[in-house]
């Protein structure tokens, strides 16, 4: 039997949903023994603004198909991609949601978090620029809590993967997300 997990990160253009997805790739296959990795992206030809997502598909067995069919874990910042991605969400999956951008929430055979993830970004640490990282830091406690990988997995990809100089604010909104995370699962 397979391990099989998928993960999709949605959201618009901008939001580091592409850089996450990597992210969270290379805490499993580089920082995680016996787990397997592969990432998958798409997005509009806008870029900047347009729809995008990047998958992530975790296997304790060789990964035949790099796309996520049915995700057990999705975090979706905005209502468009929430709408255009959430429909094939595997049943008892993990779906977190910005509560800024994502107003009406679907109704699924799924854990729904609705959490201020942008407002997070926006406001406590005061740059939007890190809505991504702080993302990891919801996601991170999930797969944490499913047994796949550590947080710290996660915090090391980041720190290796973020420009230097940036690592004490991203770190910052990663903790955040972490601990809002946390708090929302104890709920």
């Amino acid at each position: 039997m397979s391990d099989r997990f998928e993960i999709r990160v949605a959201g618009s253009g901008g939001q580091g949903v592409i850089l996450a997805a990597v992210i969270l790739g290379e805490a499993a296959a580089l920082n995680t023994e016996g787990l397997n990795a592969v990432q998958s992206q798409a997005y509009g030809p806008e870029a900047r603004g347009g729809a995008s997502k990047s998958e992530v598909v975790y296997d304790r067995d060789e990964i035949d198909y790099p796309k996520a069919a049915h995700p057990n874990l999705q975090i979706i910042l905005t209502q468009k991609a929430c709408d255009t991605y959430s429909h094939d969400t595997a049943k008892d999956a993990i779906v977190i949601l910005d509560d800024f951008f994502v107003t009406e929430p679907p109704k699924l055979d799924a854990k729904i978090y609705l959490l201020p993830i942008v407002r997070t970004a926006r406001e406590k640490l005061g740059r939007e620029i890190v809505v991504n990282m702080v993302a990891l830091g919801t996601a991170a406690k999930a797969l944490e809590t499913k047994g796949l990988l550590k947080a710290e997995a996660v915090k090391k990809a980041i720190l290796s993967r973020v420009p230097k100089g940036t690592e004490e604010l991203n770190e910052k909104a990663f903790e955040a997300g972490y601990a809002m995370m946390c708090e929302a699962m104890d709920k």
